[in-house]
């Protein structure tokens, strides 16, 4: 376990690593400067606001100075907002996008398993063709749309719910919705087909013979060994609803870091944009790395410090 953690360490230092530098290789190759406004036409006003955010020094100065403001955690002032500092806008949106990401996360684990034992339970019958369809529309339809036709039927036509920002609960069922619901439908589908798999094994025949109760063997038996294929994918989950929330947050206006990031590229404020960049990429391996932890973990046939070739 130790040689596994020490070497998955590694790889996340060398993964991160590659993700600053390409991030700043992008910044710095991209045309023009985020000076050019008419606000700053004059070329001594820009001359000395490149000299203040260290754009007029070589390449290889601003990527030895962003390497320092990653190890320092200090990003240094925003460009398009310079009363305020990088650290101050993750500092007030990251937790607003973390308790949409993981309220929608547990929302779409729930919701997704439970259709799932659903539709595995009653196969081939009008649960499981029910279960499936919304699965089906769940994949094809981005969340960007759906959030654009939540907003206009229910907080618009029917004003059911509030149309937008975060003031309370009720703030946040439309953006969940939109964003659990693709996470929802994958989780579905794997679940019931791994239940499928599962209910035909041995171990459950025998649990039945024995006669124990039709629930005790689904959450006792057959569950654990069904969500193994969940767990699994639950990194890929966890990085597209993090990536998402970015779309979703400017559509429904939530001060969270995704509306903070689609800004800091319209106005190209490179600060904001690396500096974000740098902590969702680092919060995302760190999450990747405990999700292999807990699969292990809940799977001892899985030996974490692997052999020779892994």
């Amino acid at each position: 376990m130790l040689r596994y953690i020490l070497k998955r360490l590694l790889i996340m230092v060398i993964t991160l690593w590659i993700i600053v530098t390409l991030t700043f290789v992008l910044m710095v190759t991209i045309p023009g400067s985020p000076f050019n406004s008419e606000q700053s036409s004059n070329e001594t006003v820009q001359a000395n606001l490149e000299r203040h955010y260290n754009l007029d020094k070589p390449y290889h100065i601003q990527y030895l100075l962003y390497i320092k403001s990653i190890l320092t955690f200090d990003f240094g002032p925003s460009i398009s907002q310079p009363n305020q500092g990088v650290n101050d806008l993750l500092g007030r949106g990251f937790p607003i996008s973390f308790e949409l990401g993981i309220v929608t996360i547990i929302v779409a684990v729930i919701s997704g398993i439970i259709l799932g034992i659903l539709a595995a339970l009653r196969h081939n019958r009008i649960m499981d063709y029910l279960a499936m369809g919304v699965a089906v529309l769940g994949i094809s339809i981005p969340n960007f749309i759906l959030a654009t036709l939540l907003i206009q039927k229910l907080a618009v036509d029917r004003e059911w719910f509030p149309v937008a920002t975060w003031q309370g609960p009720e703030y946040m069922v439309l953006p969940i919705i939109a964003l659990a619901t693709g996470p929802m439908a994958i989780i579905a589908r794997l679940t019931r087909s791994t239940m499928l798999d599962v209910l035909t094994q041995d171990y459950i025949k025998m649990a039945r013979a024995k006669g124990l109760s039709p629930w005790k063997i689904i959450f006792k038996h057959a569950l654990r060994n069904a969500l193994m294929p969940v767990i699994t994918i639950m990194g890929t989950l966890l990085a597209g609803i993090l990536t998402g929330t970015f779309v979703i947050e400017k559509i429904f206006a939530i001060p969270g870091m995704g509306k903070y990031f689609v800004e800091s590229i319209n106005h190209r404020d490179y600060p904001v944009i690396m500096g974000t960049t740098v902590f969702y990429s680092a919060f995302l391996i760190i999450m990747l790395f405990l999700v292999d932890i807990a699969y292990g973990i809940l799977d001892p046939r899985i030996k974490l410090h692997g052999k020779d070739g892994d």
